[in-house]
């Protein structure tokens, strides 16, 4: 794979995990939060960090709509990655 797309990934992944740290840290503060609209798009670009940010900080860990879309939005990255890069055409 192409250092300029790991590169791109972990960068992704990096800022969707932040996101769901800084959230959390807001909410304990009663301070204003990210939309969960956002932390699901950064999720789509970003599932492993997505996934990692709520186990790691523990957040948005009983709402149904996130647990349900980022493992399938991991899922989804995965098929995408072996599609592209361990199969090619």
């Amino acid at each position: 794979m192409n250092i300029y797309i790991l590169a791109i990934l972990l960068f992704i992944n990096a800022i969707s995990w932040a996101s769901f740290g800084i959230d959390k840290r807001k909410a304990l503060k009663n301070q204003w939060r990210i939309s969960e609209k956002a932390l699901l798009l950064l999720s789509f670009f970003g599932p492993f960090g997505a996934f990692l940010g709520m186990k790691f900080f523990h957040h948005k860990t009983k709402k149904l709509k996130f647990k349900l879309l980022i493992p399938l939005f991991l899922c989804l990255q995965v098929g995408i990655y072996i599609y592209l890069f361990v199969y090619p055409f």
